[in-house]
């Protein structure tokens, strides 16, 4: 065996020598991990996970049925104790290979780079040309830039299994695997850094896999805030100066302009209420503290080394008045320092931002100040002086100096302030129903507002936030919800004035069905001094979020007449006439199914840019999508640019969830470049011609007719079919999935089993765990089926033209293909085993298998692939080399879930379980 816990793969497994060094890295860090559970466990239990290896890669490479049976078999006679073992083994296999492939991805990007290639699609670089090209002018450009905003938005949900322990651990290897592609080691080195790599995996074996307790919001917080560390405060700063560097050498014009900060990192962590009630007013304080003190330990940091850096003498260079005035102000009087303006001037910037630290978070730097200074009362005056010094060293001889530390400094500050992120806040529609009908009722009993109808609610909403009259009485005693929510509002407008408007700017309305809900929000935002209606200005975007499939087909109505209140058009005349609506993924897909799901949401986004053509307000889109494709995932540049006409002007927010936040910004330089495919994107969606025109009319209509068929095959299986929800619960990890210490929030949004209850993150994850993901697929089959009874001689043919020629549903496919491609309908049916009743099993699960089949073969027949992800070689290279590891987790797990559910109270069961769901959830990656 070798101590090879790796897959035996074939050269002509992977034909393109290019992943030579991606099978190495596998085979590295697998026989790494093997010499581990032997050194840490002995022979026996490194070979017994051996044989499972051997049989598994023999049964998914070949499909021999001996070896099926031979790894049931050993994996049914486990005991509890070498469940555990088989489940961590191969579990942190899946976790090694995440970042060998994240390795190799950067390995052939550098190498594409150094080869000098023609730049990528989905790079600046690639979208610069293309925009040169096709006649783009620089004030295009600059134009573009202006008004510009691309916001990522992290948000916690309960799919991040994965313990941010572990990551630090994977940070270690990451970065050995990395000294190894970028330096020749010599044999002596190369020994050296092997071992390093046997230190971390050790320590990544030996570190806790599960949490023993259940996260706590400020918990989630910390561990958002890590990214910034690891990605965000370095990488934006570095992604700018690249663009502008390449903009200069593609224009002179932008030799002189710093471009604006157009691309942000958002948050919903710690300000999202919305079925979390350990979002307090409290934890929003702390939120936000935490936060700043990200920025200003940063800015500290870099202060303190730059101010090391600057060792110029003024005998020796000459220097401008503002830098000399600068640096008089400076506290240092050191007599070592008295003959060098820079370090003087930066030595004063530090003790007035030490003094600001203090000011606002009552916390002192590692590194104290030289003297006492004044603090900096907003982020925009550091700026300021950080300019002065830029333009002193730019003007004297010194412009390349201002190119290094001096140039990142200045951008992060402009980028992320005092308070590091946009922190947005959501609540339910429902809440705040309640709670303003509660302060309406209080100041006056005789108006029940919860008995009136819409019009009658908005006009009693437009006469109390159009007038100053306060409605809360601080002589009145409200229910616990209603204080709690006014708390949360006047938090964030202290905020506001502690921070700058921009840490928190947002605020979320959940389930928006009606005006009244947006105009309840404005009420409680002009209760907490965030809405001034004397003024006619509100200091927050009111954000609605629909949801529904019927919320999505009712949004452009509610805007369209949300526009057309004198007092609203007012309010949004202090945003500039900007007007964020955010479309919500997870639940329209639990709602109405994957496909019906897609089409109203492209739908709702062409009906909305008519509205705000009509009304002449600016569009900004706000996407609500999850990791994977059940909640609206996939790839994020072709999602952009399958978006309909007029509906990316410049302006694009989207939430990047769950599991999908390590994946994609936990290594730096894989951050970096998803950063920069979603800034591409922006600009091609929003300057770049469409190559493709409008949509056919009968490709619309097609298009129509499908997601009808979706819809009623869907909701008949979801909602109809007598005894689902009882499938469901015993067929999948669902139960388990809500006692596992992963998130903060409940799994469901009442104390009820019903679907409709269940959040849309736990839907899609239970699914993905016994490889179903059917909320990525299902529908589609018996909708094609039902479209070429009806269409018989052309059904094929348009759906074929409708392949080719339309992005939004080439995208919608190929999203489905990727799902499909990681199901596995045998896997599941030993999940379906679980379902004590045999009539109903038999009653569901073939119609689940039948319509998957079908699905399959009609995509292979509309794209004309012979095989899934023929068209995709890198995640069909990536599926290869883990999914043979998934399948005895799989198997393992259901083996677990048996007799955890026939009563095995064992807690090594129990542990089993929630190990073989991470494990799974590495392995697929963006599964929830």
């Amino acid at each position: 065996m070798n101590a090879h816990l790796h897959p035996q793969l074939k050269m002509n497994d992977i034909s393109d020598d290019k992943d030579q060094s991606l099978r190495e890295d596998i085979r590295r860090l697998g026989r790494i991990l093997g010499d581990t559970v032997r050194n840490q466990h002995g022979d026996e239990v490194f070979d017994l996970i051996e044989q499972v290896r051997q049989n598994s890669i023999r049964f998914r490479r070949d499909a021999d049925e001996a070896a099926r049976a031979e790894l049931e078999t050993t994996l049914d006679t486990l005991t509890n104790d070498q469940t555990t073992q088989v489940i961590r083994a191969f579990s942190y296999f899946s976790h090694l290979v995440n970042l060998a492939e994240d390795q190799h991805h950067i390995r052939r990007t550098r190498a594409h780079l150094i080869a000098g290639s023609a730049p990528r699609q989905g790079s600046l670089a690639h979208t610069i040309e293309a925009l040169y090209n096709t006649g783009h002018g620089s004030q295009q450009l600059l134009d573009f830039f202006q008004t510009a905003q691309v916001f990522p938005v992290l948000t916690a949900h309960p799919t991040e299994v994965q313990r941010k322990s572990i990551l630090n651990c994977q940070m270690v290897i990451t970065r050995l695997l990395d000294e190894r592609d970028r330096m020749q080691l010599t044999p002596e080195e190369s020994a050296a850094n092997e071992e390093a790599i046997g230190r971390a995996v050790l320590t990544l074996w030996q570190t806790r896999m599960l949490r023993t307790s259940k996260l706590s919001v400020l918990d989630e917080v910390e561990n958002g805030l890590s990214f910034y560390d690891y990605t965000f405060l370095r990488e934006l700063p570095h992604l700018y100066a690249g663009l502008e560097d390449l903009l200069a050498s593609k224009d002179a014009t932008f030799a002189q302009h710093e471009l604006p900060s157009f691309m942000k990192m958002g948050s919903w962590i710690g300000g999202d209420r919305d079925g979390n009630p350990f979002v307090t007013a409290t934890v929003l304080e702390k939120t936000l503290a935490m936060q700043a003190a990200r920025a200003f330990k940063f800015y500290l940091e870099e202060l303190h080394t730059l101010g090391s850096q600057l060792s110029m003498a003024n005998l020796l260079v000459k220097v401008s008045d503002d830098l000399l005035a600068l640096a008089e102000r400076s506290p240092d009087h050191s007599p070592h320092r008295a003959d060098e303006p820079y370090r003087l001037a930066i030595s004063g910037v530090y003790a007035r931002l030490a003094a600001t630290y203090k000011q606002l978070l009552d916390l002192e730097p590692v590194i104290h100040p030289s003297g006492i200074a004044e603090p900096y009362a907003t982020a925009e005056e550091l700026v300021a002086d950080l300019d002065i010094v830029h333009y002193s060293l730019h003007a004297n001889g010194s412009a390349a100096i201002t190119r290094g530390r001096l140039r990142h400094l200045r951008r992060a500050v402009k980028v992320f302030g005092f308070y590091l992120a946009p922190l947005d806040l959501r609540q339910n529609s429902d809440v705040h129903e309640r709670v303003v009908a509660e302060l309406l009722q209080a100041a006056n009993p005789e108006l029940k507002y919860l008995d009136l109808n819409e019009d009658q609610r908005i006009e009693v909403l437009i006469k109390e936030i159009s007038s100053a009259r306060p409605l809360a009485s601080p002589y009145l005693t409200y229910s616990e919800e209603t204080q709690s929510e006014l708390a949360i509002y006047r938090a964030a407008c202290t905020a506001q004035q502690r921070y700058g408007k921009g840490a928190v700017p947002n605020c979320i309305i959940s389930k928006t069905d009606g005006v009244s809900d947006m105009l309840e929000l404005a009420l409680l935002l002009k209760e907490s001094g965030l809405l001034h209606p004397a003024e006619g200005r509100v200091d927050v975007n009111i954000i609605p979020l629909f949801e529904t499939i019927g919320d999505l087909q009712n949004s452009a109505p509610v805007m369209d007449r949300l526009f057309g209140i004198p007092a609203y058009a007012r309010l949004l005349a202090s945003r500039n006439n900007a007007q964020e609506v955010m479309l919500g993924y997870s639940d329209s897909n639990k709602d109405g199914g994957f496909l019906t799901s897609g089409w109203e949401l492209y739908k709702a986004e062409l009906d909305l840019v008519e509205v705000f053509a009509k009304h002449q307000v600016r569009l900004r889109l706000f996407h609500g999508r999850g990791g994977s494709v059940g909640r609206g995932g996939g790839p994020s540049y072709q999602a952009i640019l399958a978006q309909p006409a007029g509906a990316v002007q410049g302006q694009i927010r989207l939430t990047e969830q769950g599991e999908v936040i390590t994946a994609k910004y936990g290594n730096p330089e894989v951050g970096r470049r998803n950063l920069e495919v979603l800034a591409a994107a922006t600009m091609e969606a929003s300057l770049l011609a469409y190559t493709e025109t409008a949509p056919k009319p009968e490709f619309l209509s097609a298009m129509e007719e499908l997601s009808d068929h979706a819809f009623k095959a869907y909701r008949n299986l979801v909602y109809e079919t007598e005894g689902f929800e009882q499938y469901f619960w015993e067929s999948t990890v669902i139960s388990e999935i809500a006692g596992l210490n992963i998130g903060s929030r409940p799994a469901s949004r009442k104390k009820s089993t019903a679907i409709e209850d269940l959040r849309a993150i736990p839907w899609v994850f239970s699914w993905s765990q016994c490889r179903l993901m059917l909320p990525g697929w299902f529908g589609f089959g018996s909708a094609v089926q039902s479209y070429l009874t009806a269409h018989p001689d052309t059904g094929m043919q348009t759906l074929q033209a409708m392949f080719k020629e339309w992005s939004f549903f080439t995208t919608v496919l190929s999203n489905m293909e990727m799902v499909l491609a990681k199901s596995d309908i045998g896997i599941a049916s030993r999940y379906a085993q679980l379902v004590k009743d045999e009539s109903l099993r038999n009653r569901i699960f073939p119609r689940i298998q039948a319509e998957h089949e079908a699905t399959i073969a009609i995509l292979k027949a509309i794209s004309g692939q012979d095989e899934l992800l023929a068209a995709n070689p890198l995640l069909a290279r990536s599926i290869r080399n883990r999914f043979p590891y998934l399948s005895p987790l799989n198997h393992v797990q259901v083996e677990l879930l048996e007799r955890y559910r026939n009563g095995d109270e064992d807690e090594r069961v129990r542990r089993g379980i929630h190990l073989s769901i991470n494990g799974i959830a590495a392995g697929l990656r963006n599964s929830g």
